[in-house]
This record gives structure tokens, sequence and C-alpha cells, in this order.
């Protein structure tokens, strides 16, 4: 099955919604504003609407699911690049039960979950969450040291994988503290404005999480385009987590297969 994402660390993209609404240094040059503004021209970020995607587009996780059945190969799918799937808006709030619904349809599909809001993802979560969906990763993004209490409340959520990205890295990030955490993916900023990045973060980084045996996945060096700069000293860093096995009500062939 080809990837329909350039993401390295996933299989596909799905977004069941585009908008959001900055909250800290690392969304100053939001690269979903800037596609959805200059490819689709639409104005989608802060206190404006949100756009619910294609009845074409949220049919493609149960695509992917039966494609992978029949190949026998579980994927992984990033929820979501051009929203925030726990972000306080009334059309996220109101959308939110939807993508779990597609969630627990998909079973041989991960979705990888990734917010800037942890504090949230509780009260999002649906009530049979219980000890954590087994095709569900949650993750935080933090971009330095001052915003690494994320990481804090994502731990109290229970989950088969709790990751962060450390992606636009932004300063060091020896403050995280790695108890709980299961994969970090380090990314330097992409884009026309991008900003500078200290290598020595992501030797650190993964120094830390070698010592820890947590996953640590090197996406990429600070640089115009995604993707590029992908080693780090001269070498391909791109693992990735083994999932806890919880009792849950969404079983997944992908965590039956560990």
């Amino acid at each position: 099955m080809s990837r329909t994402t350039i993401i390295a660390w996933t299989d596909h993209t799905w977004n069941p919604w585009m908008g959001c609404k900055k909250v800290s240094p690392g969304c100053a040059n939001c690269y979903a504003e800037r596609l959805t503004r200059d490819r689709m021209g639409l104005r989608l970020w802060g206190r404006r609407p949100r756009q619910v995607t294609s009845v074409a587009n949220w049919r493609k996780p149960e695509r992917w699911n039966r494609d992978a059945q029949a190949n026998g190969m579980p994927r992984k799918v990033f929820c979501a690049s051009l929203c925030d799937v726990f972000e306080d808006h009334p059309i996220a709030n109101r959308t939110r039960p939807r993508v779990f619904e597609t969630i627990r349809r998909c079973s041989w599909l991960t979705f990888q979950i990734l917010t800037k809001r942890p504090e949230r993802i509780l009260k999002g979560l649906p009530n049979d969450w219980g000890s954590g969906w087994a095709n569900v990763w949650l993750g935080t993004s933090i971009e330095n040291n001052e915003w690494v209490h994320r990481a804090d409340f994502l731990c109290t959520i229970p989950a088969v994988v709790r990751f962060v990205s450390y992606e636009p890295a932004l300063g060091p990030l020896d403050k995280l503290d790695l108890n709980g955490i299961d994969w970090v993916i380090y990314g330097g900023e992409s884009g026309p404005r991008h900003r500078p990045e200290d290598k020595q973060w992501a030797r650190d980084m993964r120094d830390r999480c070698s010592a820890r045996g947590v996953a640590f996945f090197h996406k990429q060096s600070a640089s115009y385009r995604t993707e590029m700069g992908t080693l780090l000293d001269g070498k391909e860093v791109r693992e990735f987590p083994t999932p806890r096995v919880y009792k849950s009500s969404a079983r997944s062939p992908a965590n039956d297969q560990r």
C-alpha cells in the first residue's frame, strides 16, 4: 500500500476539519494556516469558523481500513495535520464524537492524535475510553522547555502509546520528564520563515531517549522544505514505539500482531 502523506512517521494523514487558533511560539509559522490560506484560499484561524471536510474525505479511513485488512498490514493515520482534535471550538466540539466513531470502526488503523491542548484530552475522549483504545496513540507538541508541562497533562491520560512531537524545535528540551513517554519525534522548523536550530538539541534528546528506552525519531533539520536533512550525525534514526496492550472496547489488529 502506498503512502498518502509525506510525513515520514505515518502512512496516511486525515483531517476531519480544518482550522485552529495559535497558542504558543511553535504556532507562529503554522504550515497548516499557510497551506489552507495560500493553496485553498481559506481563512480558518483564530476566532473564525472551522471547516468540516468533505464526505469523500470522511470515507477515506474506512477505505484505508479495508485495504489494510485485505493486505493483512495495519497502517498508521496522523489525525490531524490541519486542525487540533481537542480544540475548544463549537465546530470542533460538535464534530469530535464523529472522529472517535470513525476510529472505532477502523480497527486495522492506528490513529496518531497530536495536540497542543493536552489539558483538554480527557474531556474530549469517549466514555468507554477506559485504559485506552488499542488503535489510538496520544501525543502533544512541545517546542522548548517553556512548554514541558504539556507532557505532564498527557501522562495523566491512559494510552497504549504517549508521544511528544519536539517540532518545531525552538530550544533545548532537557527539562522534559520522559517517564510515561514512549516516543519522541524531533523536527527542526520547515518553511520560508523557518527558525534556526542547534543540532545539539537533537543529539541530547536522542541520547536521553536511548538511555531511558524511549523510541526516538529524527524527522528533519530546520530547512526551507519539509523532510530535508533527515540524517543525524550521518545516520538515520527513525525508531517507532512498541504499544502497551490494554483491554479495550476498540480492539486493534495492530496490537494483536505485536
